[in-house]
């Protein structure tokens, strides 16, 4: 098979190391890629939000089927686009991607079909929202209703950080069109969780659990981020908690899709929080998180493609996947300044070293070529070390060793990702 993936940062180049090992790949294609995804695959100048630019390069190279990674060209519809071009892809389309899209969307459709969440209300208009949060008796997060690259949520303590957040989100424009309509709901407390299944419209394939660490700083302080690492297995989820998850959440919302008729295929990522009275959905996700897929791919032991392919044709029901039974985890390393205003350009020292160890994958999450094969530190987040271990202990050492082994100017990481508090 000729495979495409979309995307260029670390959750992709992940699928690709992953898909570059499966025996059905003839050629591999990512758009656009980085300096890590050219090692395992052919990069094109592309971005994942070209929607038209990606459909042509499909038809171009001749691509048999197409792995979206980012939520943006989900929610943008690009897995209908494809389809409609006579080429699969793998994702959900822009209809189911709505789950992710619009977190009022989610609210609603969780109300609808008894699916357990924060009580909630929603506004389109700030001036009802300001008000409602000063009448509030109880700590609340606010939420853009939309995409806001993972950056969308305050979780607040008082009624004045609730007003701060609704008029940073619906007046001074903080998100974008993100926040111009805000989720406000109550808030819950308990530790949180990552689930992960595949799901084919009818059917759910349970991948592995995950823990992330979002917050900036040591401690799980300082502002939220897209992800800072994290580790897999969740050691707070067993079998009989999993089966309630499943039982009481991601069955009936595939269920409760379906019903909607917006079938859901793809990743199914459920963030949760453990209350005392249970399992409580936080948000969906449509696609694999990250830095979540970089642990993900690390414990695989079976092929991902044929599994993605499944999901896609309705025939998840007859597959299965192989686990590492230890552990993984991923430490990422960002430009200063992240994830406010950063300073791109860096020249990164120590790449091959720090990947010398089998143990350890080096995922590029915000790197462009330079000069002399050189590579440069140009996003926020920078790169995701992920290392392998038979517990959690022994892949966190891995990964902070190859951590240390990498420099660039400005750049920085949490140092307690998967430590004693975890």
């Amino acid at each position: 098979m000729r495979i495409l993936v979309v995307g260029g940062g670390g959750r992709e180049h992940a699928l690709c190391w992953s898909i570059a090992g499966s025996p059905l790949c003839d050629a591999l294609f990512c758009a656009p890629g980085n300096p890590g995804i050219a090692q395992e695959a052919t990069c094109l100048d592309i971005g994942a939000g070209d929607v038209d630019g990606i459909v042509a390069a499909a038809r171009e190279y001749r691509i048999d089927f197409v792995v979206v990674g980012p939520e943006q060209p989900l929610v943008a519809g690009l897995v209908d686009r494809l389809e409609d071009a006579g080429i699969r892809a793998f994702g959900p389309t822009a209809a189911a991607a709505a789950l992710e899209g619009s977190k009022g969307f989610m609210k609603d459709l969780c109300a609808k079909h008894g699916i357990p969440t924060a009580g909630y209300r929603r506004f389109a208009d700030p001036h009802d929202a300001l008000a409602y949060v000063a009448g509030a008796r109880s700590p609340l997060v606010v939420k853009a209703d939309g995409l806001a690259a993972g950056k969308g949520v305050v979780v607040t303590h008082t009624p004045e950080q609730a007003e701060a957040a609704v008029r940073a989100a619906m007046l001074d424009k903080s998100f974008g069109h993100a926040g111009a309509e805000v989720v406000i709901e109550e808030r819950l407390f308990g530790p949180e969780v990552s689930v992960f299944a595949l799901a084919d419209g009818a059917h759910l394939l349970p991948l592995a659990t995950a823990q992330d660490h979002k917050r900036a700083w040591d401690g799980d302080r300082g502002p939220n981020t897209g992800g800072m690492g994290g580790f897999s297995p969740s050691p707070l989820v067993d079998d009989t908690l999993w089966r309630d998850i499943s039982t009481r959440i991601l069955e009936p919302t595939l269920e409760a899709m379906t019903v909607e008729g917006r079938p859901f295929k793809g990743v199914l990522y459920a963030g949760l929080m453990l209350t005392d009275a249970g399992p409580m959905l936080l948000e969906y996700n449509v696609r694999f998180g990250d830095p979540e897929c970089q642990m993900l791919v690390r414990r695989l032991r079976s092929d991902l493609l044929p599994a993605l392919v499944a999901a896609r044709d309705g025939v998840l029901d007859s597959f299965d996947l192989r686990w590492d039974p230890g552990a993984a985890v991923t430490v990422v390393m960002a430009n200063r300044g992240y994830p406010g205003e950063i300073h791109p350009g860096a020249r990164i020292e120590g790449l091959d070293a720090a990947a010398a160890d089998p143990q350890v994958t080096v995922f590029h999450s915000g790197t462009s070529a330079g000069p002399e094969g050189s590579v440069l530190a140009t996003g926020g987040r920078v790169l995701s070390v992920t290392a392998a271990g038979v517990d959690l202990a022994e892949a966190r050492s891995r990964a902070y060793a190859a951590v240390d082994g990498i420099s660039f100017d400005g750049g920085w990481c949490r140092r307690d990702i998967a430590g004693s508090s975890t």
